[in-house]
């Protein structure tokens, strides 16, 4: 490699971000501006009063309403692009033409015709691609992922293992297949206006938020899913199970009829006579995996209660929560509940990114990849709608 290559190589990436809405300007923005290998070029969107606040408070270089032209600035190296879903498509399209990476914001897209549009305008392109399944990147998810992808694929004897039979334990074809369990503990009464616009989001969370979690279950089971069940209860309530080629099944619980008082979000992994547990982000938790630690604490976010909890993990996390519900009461400020959040990987996934666009990592979550989480996500709507198990064969 030649000096001046390993340069460029190191040098932060110029991103411009289309569509400077609240997630953008909550994650993205200052995630890109305030990371040693990316610069906030450019900021692009049609509010005035959003851009403004780009440029302001988050150092901007550049703000636009012209997409087309921010994309094909040659000073633009990657392009983020947080918009609703029906503006994807043809900003993506132009990314490719113009040869650029692009980190896209899940889902990919409203509708099959698109998101398979999408897959084959990226794959024929060959720009490098990123999906925005940001908890792939999640320092929990990824060593909880590193644990369970080892033991499935080199699983190590434990030594306490009840084996009742022995010797004379009859062999079973589906012997260490693996299972996951995923449960989701929403309120949706934080919910924005256009959840509820059937133009902005015609399928509800089955789509917009049920994508995050099936792109776990088939990144956790690494194989193929087949065929989805699901049920719904209005918008709100959804129960799915998911059939994988080799035999794998995952258990999706999206509940909205709960509290931001509890952690959100529980991943339970098993499979060869070992488990591994996520707890919120919050903590991983091993048990009958030989070598891996039974229990990893995470850093919190934005913690504004450091002197409560201190024990760290769950049990730190629910001491710090009741603490703000309390403050929230007392000032009557409801923003004052939101402390000491998981690490969900956003910042992690662009710097990811990075890497790959480098050849310094690994695909972080390829097009192919988001196309895989989005039809099983597809199928549970259908099969919810139908009262009937869906294939994916179907939906190709």
């Amino acid at each position: 490699m030649k000096k001046e290559d390993s340069v460029k190589e190191t040098k932060p990436l110029n991103f411009a971000v289309i569509g400077c809405g609240m997630l953008a300007r909550s994650q993205h923005i200052p995630n890109i501006a305030k990371s040693e290998k990316t610069a906030l070029h450019t900021c692009c969107d049609l509010s005035d009063e959003a851009l403004a606040e780009c440029r302001d408070k988050h150092g901007a270089l550049h703000i636009s309403k012209d997409y087309k032209s921010v994309i094909h600035d040659p000073e633009v190296d990657a392009i983020c692009i947080a918009t609703t879903e029906k503006m994807r498509l043809p900003l993506i399209r132009e990314a490719a033409l113009a040869g650029k990476p692009v980190y896209c914001e899940k889902p990919l897209a409203r509708t099959l015709e698109e998101m398979f549009e999408i897959q084959s305008i990226v794959n024929e392109a060959k720009i490098p691609f990123c999906v925005g399944h940001n908890r792939r990147s999640s320092p929990a998810m990824l060593d909880a992922h590193r644990i369970f992808r080892s033991h499935m694929e080199n699983p190590k004897p434990c030594a306490w293992r009840f084996d009742r039979e022995g010797d004379e334990r009859p062999p079973r074809a589906d012997d260490g297949t693996a299972a996951m369990s995923v449960r989701i503990n929403d309120d949706w009464y934080s919910w924005k206006s256009w959840v509820f616009d059937k133009e902005q989001a015609p399928h509800g969370p089955m789509l917009f938020e049920m994508t995050h979690f099936t792109d776990l279950c088939n990144w956790f089971l690494d194989s193929e899913p087949v065929e989805v069940m699901a049920m719904e209860q209005g918008m709100l309530n959804h129960g799915i199970l998911v059939r994988y080629k080799n035999g794998e099944i995952a258990t999706l619980l999206m509940c909205a009829n709960g509290t931001f008082g509890y952690p959100k979000e529980l991943y339970e992994m098993f499979g060869n006579g070992g488990a591994v547990v996520v707890d919120h982000m919050l903590e991983v938790r091993t048990v009958g995996i030989e070598g891996a630690p039974a229990r990893k604490i995470y850093p919190m976010l934005n913690d504004l209660h450091p002197q409560i909890g201190t024990e760290g993990g769950l049990f730190g996390w629910l001491a710090k929560k009741a603490a703000a519900c309390q403050e929230t009461v007392e000032t009557a400020d409801q923003m004052k509940q939101f402390t000491a959040e998981p690490n969900k990987g956003h910042a992690h996934a662009i710097d990811r990114f990075v890497d790959e666009i480098q050849g310094n990592g690994p695909v972080v979550c390829s097009v192919d990849d988001a196309v895989r989480a989005t039809l099983v996500a597809f199928a549970a709507i259908r099969s919810a709608k139908e009262g009937r198990a869906v294939k994916l064969a179907e939906l190709r």
